[in-house]
């Protein structure tokens, strides 16, 4: 990738010429080649440059990324604003040929192809994602296309035709017979069928090759699609190994590699991640229904050992997050228990699947949402925070959230076993509290919260990783001999246990709600929407959660503390309000008056 990207840098004129990356985690060597050489060692750390390309980071960055097969369609976006505005200028798109399987990337190529724009499409190709039998006949042409012997033996064959009669005929001929041979046995006949031309594949690490050929296309009219073929880390010993753990990196030593964490002198207790593949392998294992899905996240969504045991009962679709969704809807039909695990915000991109297909028809799917909160260094792409509200709209879905491994283990039996429609559960990335894991797993009652503590003053009520933040606000009010608060697990977004909120907060002056998630239109706003519906007597009440606007990247503590949800920031906020809790309206900053505008 480095070859390809000193060529595109060397051939186009950045940010004049348009190069639009797909995903981002390929644009590293494009941050350092376009002024941000200094920054790198800031890489995918708060404050430092972002892991992917970002607009407002760089005129260089011509599109903003993180999920993937977005590029080309940005692209074509880019080429007809140029086409519109009677400029001149190339428009580039770089796809990996693990994006180029998302459907969202067939639908801009079949645009493109349709409107016949003067566009590149670059495929580039490592070998990890093309299917099996495409992928065989690319070796096999890479191979024989970028070895030395036939690149010389190609080139005394090019030349003697030159010196022949009508050699510049000869050579053309010569040349339509090569790429028809390539077109035949290669997926060029595919992208040809969709209106591009095909060039490739060619062998992406010779850098005088890649030049020479972004040369010859930059100037053809029409869409053109060149195929490069790279190896991922190529160059780089620890990468080539590794490709896995190398996919996106932050700092480390390039003379020791990244080194394995060194292993506290106490076990650390398991990730949510691997807790969930863990125990929907053992249920699978007991109930032949049960099948798992991913979208080409098997080891991040911890469903490898699934794959491994129950190789027929397992689904990686691929980087087809709205096709996965429709897919478990079909095998629910069938009465199959489809579990699809994916990270919370790639599920954004299958909703309305998820309403459509699933909720509308009341349809047994288990919808397994890791990376549930704040995840760090990945940014605002990645980030989980829009799930509580986008679930909670959706009606017949059920939607949980566990404070800990254990009620993940329970709200995972309760899934298994609900048979009324979908349901969700959602949970973060890292590891969970180090709670004992009983061998028998009681499914929870649909709806039903818990009292963690009791008290007189405030109602806390928490959920997910939220109900550990109101736990951790109410022993600071105890420490500092403040209110005295109830504190609560909800359990569920939807339904919530309107019982016992209800009667809890008729007896306490002051309700706050705590989650992981944006504060706009998700647990909070439930529970807010309950009260004046159900109240005649509202007590104050307070929202703690994400704030709604996009958030940085950094460590998860980091991201938290910048957007304000931490213990040290809440906690003196929990005390003004229980101050001011006998006023009319909230106390100045956080209040509105009665026509709606700030107090």
């Amino acid at each position: 990738m480095v070859e390809l990207t000193v060529a595109l840098h060397h051939v186009f004129h950045s940010p004049r010429d348009r190069i639009i990356w797909d995903v981002g985690h390929q644009a590293y060597g494009h941050k350092v080649l376009t002024g941000r050489r200094d920054r790198f060692d800031t890489i995918r750390q708060a404050d430092g440059l972002s892991g992917f390309p970002k607009r407002g980071e760089s005129p260089h960055d011509s599109f903003g990324v993180g999920h993937s097969s977005t590029s080309i369609s940005a692209a074509l976006g880019y080429a007809k604003a140029r086409d519109l505005r009677k400029e001149k200028h190339s428009v580039v798109a770089v796809i990996g040929d693990g994006a180029i399987t998302g459907g969202m990337a067939f639908e801009g190529l079949n645009n493109v192809g349709d409107t016949g724009t003067d566009m590149i499409v670059i495929l580039n190709d490592n070998e990890m994602s093309i299917s099996p039998n495409v992928g065989a006949i690319n070796r096999y042409l890479t191979e024989i296309t970028s070895g030395r012997a036939y690149n010389k033996f190609e080139q005394q064959v090019w030349d003697l035709l030159g010196k022949l009669p009508k050699g510049n005929t000869a050579q053309k001929i010569a040349q339509r017979a090569k790429e028809s041979l390539k077109t035949f046995m290669t997926p060029g006949h595919l992208f040809e069928a969709l209106g591009f031309r095909y060039f490739g594949p060619i062998d992406g690490h010779d850098l005088d090759l890649v030049i020479e050929t972004l040369r010859d296309v930059r100037h053809l009219s029409g869409p053109t699609l060149l195929h490069v073929v790279t190896e991922k880390g190529k160059g780089y010993s620890f990468a080539e190994a590794d490709k896995l753990r190398y996919h996106g990196v932050s700092r480390f030593d390039r003379h020791k590699g990244i080194e394995p964490a060194v292993a506290p002198a106490t076990p650390a207790p398991p990730s949510y991640t691997k807790v969930f593949g863990d125990f929907v392998l053992d249920a699978a294992l007991k109930d032949r229904r049960i099948v798992a899905i991913t979208a080409a996240m098997p080891d991040g969504t911890g469903l490898v050992p699934f794959r491994e045991q129950l190789g027929e009962r397992f689904f990686d679709v691929g980087i087809a997050e709205q096709h996965a969704v429709t897919f478990a809807a079909g095998l629910a039909c069938r009465g199959m228990k489809p579990v699809v695990a994916i990270y919370s915000t790639f599920l954004q991109r299958a909703y309305d699947q998820l309403i459509h297909d699933v909720a509308l028809q009341k349809l047994n799917v288990v919808f397994a949402l890791d990376r549930g909160g704040v995840v760090g260094a990945d940014g605002p792409t990645h980030h989980g925070v829009f799930d509580l509200a986008y679930l909670r709209c959706v009606p017949d879905l059920v939607t949980m959230a566990p404070s800990n491994e254990l009620e993940l283990q329970r709200m995972l039996a309760t899934s298994l076993e609900y048979e009324e429609g979908p349901i969700a559960l959602r949970y973060p990335r890292g590891n969970g509290l180090g709670v004992e894991l009983p061998e028998q797993i009681e499914p929870l009652p649909i709806g039903r919260g818990a009292i963690l503590e009791e008290g007189s003053d405030v109602l806390f009520l928490g959920l997910g990783t939220g109900t550990n933040v109101a736990t951790e606000v109410a022993a600071g009010l105890r420490e500092s001999g403040g209110p005295v608060p109830t504190v609560v697990d909800a359990r569920f977004l939807k339904p919530l246990d309107e019982e016992l909120i209800l009667q809890l907060a008729a007896r306490h002056e002051l309700v706050c709600t705590f989650e992981e998630g944006t504060v706009a239109g998700g647990f909070g706003s439930a529970v807010l929407e309950l009260l004046h519906e159900r109240m005649a007597q509202v007590p104050m009440t307070r929202i703690f959660g994400l704030p709604d606007r996009f958030l940085i990247h950094g460590t998860p503590d980091e991201v938290l503390a910048e957007a304000g949800f931490d213990v040290g920031q809440i906690l003196p906020e929990v005390t003004d309000a229980w101050a001011h809790r006998d006023r009319k309206v909230d106390f100045p900053g956080h209040s509105r008056d009665a026509s709606g505008g700030s107090a």
